[in-house]
């Protein structure tokens, strides 16, 4: 089998193509999640605490220098509400996909619950033997 033959059958596998979709559709809402963070929840929590804006708060570690141009030297800075914004991002696309793990499980369940009546045939053995055993 030729290489460009095998990456084709490996490629248009469903589960390559599956997963090539998860990745996109992931990607998309991780951008609506920071969307959300940055710009419906961040700025009412930023109110209550003050006027606090998580996303530039920092421990400045080394401040820069821009007063040479030519060696300007750049602030070295642990920047923790970016951290911050970052781990409320995570805990909602955690729950969201939580809700919809727990949604797939439940009709899982119900498909599990509801037992398969036995087939005809086993049916009518089952009569026959119950039969036998009556008989003196």
């Amino acid at each position: 089998m030729s290489m460009i033959s095998e990456f084709k059958a490996f490629a248009m596998r469903g589960n390559v193509i599956d997963l090539a979709v998860g990745v996109v559709i992931g990607g998309a809402f991780g951008k609506i999640v920071t969307s959300l963070v940055d710009q419906i929840i961040m700025p009412p929590i930023g109110w209550l605490t003050g006027g606090i804006d998580f996303s530039t708060m920092k421990w400045v570690l080394k401040p820069g220098d821009d007063s040479d141009p030519k060696h300007k030297i750049a602030e070295v800075a642990i920047q923790y509400g970016a951290f911050i914004n970052t781990l409320i991002q995570f805990l909602i696309i955690a729950f969201a996909i939580f809700m919809v793990v727990k949604a797939i499980n439940q009709l899982s369940r119900k498909q599990e619950a509801a037992p398969a009546a036995p087939p005809a045939d086993v049916a009518l053995l089952t009569e026959i033997r119950d039969l036998l055993k009556n008989k003196p």
